[in-house]
């Protein structure tokens, strides 16, 4: 059959990836093609456009860089019109998938959202249109389908992808060996979020002289992007491409809000959340956000598992502060870790999602013409 797959993200490429191959194991002669980036591509997937040319963050952002969005909407539409898909898989990345979800519902085709946009955060009233273009939704935290259940939906929570990715690394990398004296620095995958959040933990890096600190670069930019900030930091190395390795082997971590959290607390690593967006961006999400936390540990549990600092809480200050504590005070170091277990438990309870979607989506697809 033949899938027609849309992620925006780098973690929508990383779980694109991984139900591109449940995919085949269950339909040996499919055809996908999809939005994505490598890890989607190594797994057979026709990529036709680069998630890094389409990640545009915050209110003022997605403004600046309208006119490049309507273009993409437009060439999408053409391109699945062209293709024929049985199917359309959604992966998060909510601003445009939904209008491409509105669109082909209205062309007949079927559509699957694969990870629920996060509309129990903020504009649950995109529940209605979700509702009535979406055939399937398929969430991947256990509150999800709780929420829908509010609104007469009867979702399918098909556990969370990153709990099997993160313990096939683990068994597979058993050698690698902690080290209490490195931290690792997650600073995101966009410059406009590396730019905000890079220089304050490099100057909270300097209070830690008898530590090392290596920063996770993101495969999107170019190698020499990072030299100009690092330069004056000679306790800081970098490591492209392994993210989970510089994570295992850290006794603690600084990380931006997103998908990185949740990876950091299933391979068992203290961290702290650090957010900074653009002031504006900012005060209008302030606004219209009815969350209590932004990281996703924080979330599911409904408790502050970690510490957050967002906005103008995080600073050199703050982050000396709170990094001291997960590297040095042993009680709440245990709480993390006893946290972090209850996360993951709570979390394999939908059991292998990756499969579990697969299996889904192929169902929608073979289902009569609308």
């Amino acid at each position: 059959m033949r899938y027609y797959v849309i992620a925006g993200e780098a973690s929508g490429d990383l779980h694109g990836s991984n139900l591109l191959k449940a995919l085949k194991q269950q339909d040996p002669e499919m055809k996908a093609r999809c939005w994505g980036g490598d890890m989607m591509a190594a797994q057979g997937g026709d990529v036709v456009k680069d998630y890094k040319d389409l990640a545009f963050m915050g209110f003022i952002e997605v403004i600046a860089n309208l006119n490049t969005i309507v273009k993409n909407l437009k060439f999408c539409k053409q391109d699945i019109l062209d293709f024929k898909p049985d199917v359309i898989v959604l992966i998060d990345y909510p601003g445009f998938n939904i209008r491409i979800a509105t669109w082909a519902k209205e062309k007949g085709f079927r559509v699957v959202y694969y990870i629920s946009p996060q509309v129990w955060a903020w504009k649950a009233g995109r529940v209605k249109t979700l509702k009535k273009c979406v055939d399937r939704m398929l969430t991947i935290l256990p509150f999800e389908k709780a929420f829908y259940k509010k609104y007469n939906w009867d979702v399918d929570y098909v556990g969370h992808p990153l709990v099997e990715v993160t313990e096939n690394f683990e068994h597979k990398n058993q050698s690698i060996q902690k080290d209490t004296k490195l931290i690792a620095l997650l600073p995101g995958s966009r410059k406009q979020e590396i730019e905000k959040k890079l220089p304050v933990m490099l100057a909270a890096s300097k209070e830690f002289p008898n530590y090392n600190f290596i920063v996770a670069k993101a495969p999107s930019l170019p190698v020499d992007y990072y030299d100009e900030m690092l330069k004056s930091y000679p306790n800081v190395t970098t490591a492209t491409n392994e993210t989970y390795s510089v994570l295992m082997r850290s006794s603690a971590a600084l990380v931006t809000s997103g998908t990185a959290t949740l990876e950091t607390a299933l391979l068992d690593v203290p961290q702290v959340i650090c957010y900074k967006g653009s002031a504006i961006s900012f005060a209008i999400a302030k606004k219209l956000v009815n969350i209590r936390f932004i990281g996703l540990a924080n979330l599911i549990l409904d408790k502050e598992v970690v510490k957050e600092l967002i906005q103008h809480d995080f600073n050199k200050k703050n982050v000396v502060q709170e990094l001291d504590k997960i590297l040095h005070d042993e009680s709440v170091k245990k709480q993390i870790h006893t946290d972090y277990a209850s996360l993951k438990s709570l979390l394999k309870q939908g059991g292998d999602a990756s499969y579990k979607a697969a299996k889904i989506i192929i169902e929608t697809a073979q289902l009569p013409a609308q």
